[in-house]
């Protein structure tokens, strides 16, 4: 298939909570978004092995390459990666199919992606329903909106405390402020828009208890999620 940009492009600039990390919001990114469903509704789903809690398939190349050719240059210049090569790591679709019983508790928590700052990832909404977007939490503890390599055994020793402790979450999507994290940010699920972020940004999709598992791309929580490097 061919991509093209959308003849309404829409670019957002964002800083976040008080750390201020940044955030590109991306509306109206592809000509054809309707297209990329329906190439997904021909894909094979399956479980990964990784924290997602659903299935996926792999995205095709053509959409790495013209994600590329359109945002490095706004991308590298605006989370400061400088004139090195910018690469996807993975990228696929994807769909929550998991129910709120069964999540372990890195998933019932916001978490991170990575402790390096210069690695970065997105989510492209391909839903029109009303299912959720993405959020950004505070670790109330520490303070803590991204956690890198320096925080990271502070985070983890409190973090398995917490786990352990009396406000561990109960079975379910987290969607908005717990005793243990506050959110401090949340963007919606928009048809056809982009979020892109540092890996280890503290992040969790916005999820509602009553959230529809529908494993169908053409009606369920679709989406492009990769990271890049």
């Amino acid at each position: 298939m061919t991509l093209e940009l959308h003849p309404n492009f829409r670019l957002q600039k964002l800083r976040i909570g008080r750390e201020q990390a940044p955030l590109l919001v991306v509306d109206n990114l592809v000509a054809n978004p309707a297209e990329l469903v329906e190439l997904a509704a021909f894909k094979v789903f399956a479980d990964v092995a990784s924290y997602y809690p659903g299935i996926r398939a792999k995205v095709p190349l053509t959409y790495q390459r013209f994600f590329i050719e359109q945002l490095r240059g706004v991308i590298s210049e605006y989370f400061g990666l400088g004139a090195g090569v910018l690469r996807f790591t993975a990228c696929h679709f994807s769909l929550v199919t998991t129910p709120a019983g069964n999540l372990a508790y890195l998933q019932r928590i916001p978490h991170i992606d990575s402790f390096a700052s210069h690695e970065l990832a997105f989510v492209h909404y391909l839903f029109q329903s009303n299912l959720g977007g993405t959020a950004f939490y505070r670790h109330r503890k520490t303070g803590f909106e991204f956690v890198d390599q320096a925080r990271r055994p502070d985070y983890c020793r409190i973090r398995a405390e917490e786990e352990l402790g009396p406000d561990t979450p109960p079975s379910g999507y987290i969607n908005g402020d717990t005793p243990l994290y506050e959110q401090v940010e949340q963007l919606e699920g928009v048809f056809n828009r982009l979020v892109l972020y540092r890996r280890n940004s503290l992040h969790s999709g916005s999820i509602n208890p009553n959230f529809p598992l529908d494993p169908n791309p053409r009606s369920g929580r679709l989406s492009i999620n990769g990271f890049l490097a």
